[in-house]
């Protein structure tokens, strides 16, 4: 049986070829593209919704973190793009939103970024 992310591309792509109103289909493999924004950002949140509008309380709860602890931090909303959403949960092999990395790497949802952050692990990891 095929896989989720292999029916969205097709379905998608014949969609964009049959309909001119239709909005583009995102370019790029979905890994790719998670790789890219994972290496192109020092701390990257997958969440749903925006910092400015978070559209869970997990996410919610995340963002309320890294603001308090001051630093940049960029978001990808996976709302706005399945592909994403459903690529993100492969890639680092966890279920759940919002999903953090920090370095390029995969630290974890909100309740592990809760618990770090009660700990005074976080704002090392987030200041170095």
């Amino acid at each position: 049986m095929p896989s989720f992310k292999n029916i969205f591309k097709v379905v998608g792509q014949e969609q964009a070829n049959s309909d001119p109103s239709a909005p583009p289909v995102q370019g790029g493999d979905v890994n790719e593209r998670i790789s890219s924004a994972i290496k192109d950002n020092r701390i990257l949140i997958f969440m749903k919704g925006n910092p400015e509008f978070p559209q869970c309380g997990f996410s919610a709860a995340t963002v309320e973190v890294f603001n308090r602890l001051g630093k940049p931090y960029a978001t990808r909303d996976v709302l706005q793009d399945p592909e994403i959403r459903q690529g993100i949960k492969e890639f680092s092999n966890w279920p759940t939103i919002p999903q953090v990395f920090i370095d390029g790497k995969f630290i974890g949802g909100s309740d592990i970024i809760t618990e770090m952050d009660q700990n005074g692990e976080l704002e090392p990891l987030v200041k170095g």
